[in-house]
């Protein structure tokens, strides 16, 4: 809470020195956070890349030992991929050789790069037959269930032919409905069409002339005549 609008003991009062009663006067009390502050500049010190550091570097080795060093890393890569691939093949060749087929002092030969390469395209031939029979198979079924498709197809709409016509069906079997043509349910009633009062079924039409409308002839009739 604020003390601004309570008196003091001590009044403050206006003195009649050099500058007191001028109320237009600037004020010689300033805060600490009007002085001035980082009135110097920093440099960078010894390890933070100052620029005697940048320029006694060899920038252009740096990058060269660094290229160096990413290619080493990369070819020892591509000889480890290439040592597990060919320790992989050559585990495949083992076990597909029969070992009850061998003696105890015939050496296992290794096949050649020759061999492998006939056997992969004996494998692609294999692959590439059984992919053309599956899609001969394919094929022929969905050629089959459009063939049957068709067919129901054609039943069906025979049999509505058939059904429409009642003169076929009366023919071919007899059925329990007659063919008599049907009556309203009102034909026999004595007093029939006999209410003068029973509205007349006009069609209504729009007519653009206010005196020639259907609203206009009822008026007329109803008040005039």
């Amino acid at each position: 809470m604020t003390t601004a609008s309570r008196p003091t003991f001590a009044p403050a009062t206006g003195g009649q020195g050099r500058g007191e009663t001028s109320l237009s006067s600037m004020s010689k009390q300033y805060s600490s956070r009007d002085l001035a502050s980082h009135t110097k500049l920093k440099y960078r010190d010894i390890g933070q890349g100052s620029s005697e550091e940048v320029r006694n570097k060899d920038l252009k080795r740096d990058l060269e030992e660094r290229e160096k060093t990413h290619k080493e890393k990369g070819d020892r890569k591509d000889r480890d991929r290439a040592v597990k691939s060919a320790s992989s093949v050559s585990s495949q060749k083992k076990l597909r050789v029969d070992p009850s087929s061998l003696d105890a002092d015939d050496p296992i030969e290794d096949e050649s790069d020759d061999s492998v390469d006939e056997e992969d395209e004996d494998d692609t031939a294999e692959l590439m037959a059984e992919l053309q029979r599956i899609k001969a198979e394919r094929a022929s079924e969905l050629a089959k269930k459009e063939m049957e498709q068709r067919q129901e197809e054609e039943r069906i709409r025979m049999e509505n032919i058939l059904s429409g016509n009642p003169l076929l069906n009366y023919a071919g079997k007899p059925q329990k409905s007659d063919l008599r043509v049907k009556r309203r349910w009102d034909d026999d009633v004595v007093f029939k069409n006999c209410s003068r009062a029973e509205p007349e079924r006009k069609e209504i039409t729009f007519i653009n002339d206010s005196l020639r409308s259907e609203f206009h002839k009822k008026f007329m009739d109803k008040y005039i005549k």
